[in-house]
């Protein structure tokens, strides 16, 4: 059995030094200037990361004194995309199912007036999930975030309760303008009407509790459709206030 000869070339040897004048890996290998402008783009994400978690944290924090003086702000930035909701969480989950519905008058192509029938936008969301393994986060929560963002800025008398109901009535329109613009109802949308209806969830068998299941309705107003609320006007709105 003969020895080998160790010339310095096994696994464990030491890496010879990288010649002069070959680059390295990474941002290593950039040039100067590129590496600056690597390096700036890393400070901005990270700077960007650590306002939205500072922004993220006040709004889930208890009140105090940062949070009420900078309150709009926080709003601005969570709201609706980055929202925090513990639900899940509560010690008395939702018991009720909402969807929300929608019905149109429409003028035809002979001038002629007439009023759709009710159109269940939550049960079609349900379908569209329904089956999916990964289902866009649009089709889950646009709708049921319009909805919960109106009744949250106005009374049960459908007035606003701060400056922002205004901002959810057109929120509401244009979510459910983009849903009805994919479908055809024979003619021109020339107003609509919002309503959800409500059903509390059946108690399970095994319990004694007495549920009413019938299903509550309330019902918004008739709104007329204006340019903004239609998907094209309100993407040519959006560029003209940038």
């Amino acid at each position: 059995m003969s020895a080998g000869r160790d010339d310095g070339s096994g696994p464990g040897a030491p890496q010879a030094p990288r010649a002069p004048g070959i680059p390295g890996s990474g941002i290593a290998a950039l040039s100067l200037r590129y590496q600056a402008v690597a390096a700036l783009a890393l400070a901005v994400v990270g700077v960007v990361a650590c306002v939205h978690l500072g922004m993220v944290f006040l709004h889930v924090a208890p009140s105090n004194t940062l949070t009420k003086q900078n309150g709009e702000a926080i709003d601005d930035w969570v709201y609706p995309e980055f929202e925090q909701n513990w639900k899940l969480f509560a010690p008395n989950p939702l018991q009720q199912n909402i969807a929300v519905q929608v019905r149109a008058q429409v003028r035809t192509a002979g001038g002629q007036w007439k009023t759709t029938g009710w159109i269940d936008l939550s049960a079609q969301d349900g379908e569209a999930i329904r089956g999916n393994l990964l289902p866009s986060h649009t089709v889950q929560n646009a709708l049921r975030r319009a909805w919960d963002f109106y009744t949250a800025s106005h009374d049960n008398a459908d007035k606003p309760n701060g400056m922002r109901g205004a901002l959810s009535e057109r929120y509401v329109r244009r979510t459910v303008m983009l849903r009805l613009a994919q479908q055809d109802l024979g003619g021109e949308i020339e107003r609509i009407q919002v309503r959800s209806e409500t059903k509390w969830v059946k108690a399970p068998s095994w319990s004694d509790e007495k549920t009413n299941t019938r299903p509550a309705h309330r019902v918004l107003p008739w709104w007329t459709v204006t340019e903004a609320d239609l998907p094209e006007g309100a993407r040519s709105a959006s560029e003209a206030a940038r």
